[in-house]
């Protein structure tokens, strides 16, 4: 996944190194924590049944489960850098800005980082879900 964000920021050539760098390893991190979540998942989904319902669990489970927690990654760093300019912790206006940011964040995220999955990231995805449903439970 970080191959894959790495690569299309390269080409845009956004940015600078350091700043690029950071998403890259922000991918990978969302991967990496993301894998045991949408194996369990996938596993959950596809008990005892054929190859083809196998692979498309671990698919739609490996898929979901990493765009969720590298949005949730993303969505934390984001609600770090604006909580400078957030109320005291714990208050009522602190909760509102709060929600709203992360809800922002996720917003953001959904719509501009989803697209750094592809084209490298959709064949992690598509060859995770094929070792998952090639291997035997």
């Amino acid at each position: 996944m970080g191959a894959s964000a790495y690569a299309n920021l390269f080409l845009d050539a956004w940015e600078t190194p350091a700043k690029l760098q950071f998403v890259a390893v922000l991918f990978v991190a969302g991967g990496a924590l993301a894998f045991p979540l949408g194996l369990f998942l996938a596993r959950l989904l596809s008990e005892r049944r054929r190859a083809e319902a196998s692979f498309a669990a671990g698919f739609i489970s490996f898929a979901a489960a990493t765009v969720a927690v590298t949005a949730l990654l993303y969505a934390i760093q984001y609600r770090s850098y604006y909580s400078a300019w957030h109320a005291e912790a714990f208050s009522i206006t602190w909760a509102f800005q709060l929600v709203f940011t992360t809800l922002a964040a996720l917003y953001q995220f959904l719509v501009l980082g989803v697209r750094l999955f592809f084209p490298f990231g959709f064949l992690a995805l598509f060859a995770a879900a094929l070792w998952f449903a090639r291997s035997p439970r």
